[in-house]
């Protein structure tokens, strides 16, 4: 048996969604594919509705300021996919944990998977591992992409090598025309 502890790729999947949205319940569920999920998910009408709703709820706990507020949603979320872990032997993978009752739709899957996953992330790596791009911080960006850092340092504050040079370069330019440049402003 291996532990599937809904890790880093849960947490991955959400920012993919939360930052590219899919047109439809089919762009959805390629996406879970691409991030490894091989489960089929009974079909619902309301899936890429409901799907978009577990995915504002999740943004809320990325964009939580304080741990102990970004804990209370977290927990919300779980609570609300609650079910008894079970052994399950799907698809060729082996014997592996998962955090779901069976034959559940996919936003009921896509929130279990996801909020257990961004809590193992948080724990083990750190509180502070999840936020909104810093570019998109300053005044006049308009990046609101998610980082999940999984650096060894802890210190990824950017989504993109583009978005990091473009806050060099706007903090070149404050250097040099003596302004003071706030990431937060």
């Amino acid at each position: 048996m291996h532990l599937n502890p809904y890790g880093e790729y849960a947490v991955l999947l959400a920012a993919s969604l939360a930052d590219d949205w899919p047109d439809d319940r089919e762009g959805i569920v390629d996406r879970t594919r691409e991030f490894g999920m091989t489960m089929e998910f009974p079909t619902g009408t309301d899936d890429h509705a409901r799907t978009r709703d577990v995915i504002d709820r999740w943004l809320a706990v990325v964009d939580a300021r304080e741990e102990r507020v970004r804990a209370q949603l977290l927990n919300a979320l779980m609570a609300k996919a609650t079910a008894y872990p079970r052994l399950t032997d799907h698809d060729g993978e082996g014997w592996h944990l998962h955090y779901r009752d069976d034959g559940r739709s996919l936003p009921d899957v896509l929130l279990a998977v996801m909020s257990v996953g961004t809590a193992l992330h948080l724990t083990t790596r750190g509180m502070h591992r999840l936020a909104r791009c810093e570019a998109g911080l300053s005044s006049g960006d308009p990046c609101r992409r998610v980082v999940v850092d999984t650096t060894r340092n802890g210190r990824q504050r950017y989504c993109s090598v583009r978005c990091a040079n473009r806050a060099a370069v706007r903090r070149h330019r404050a250097r040099r025309s003596g302004q003071s440049v706030s990431a937060r402003a």
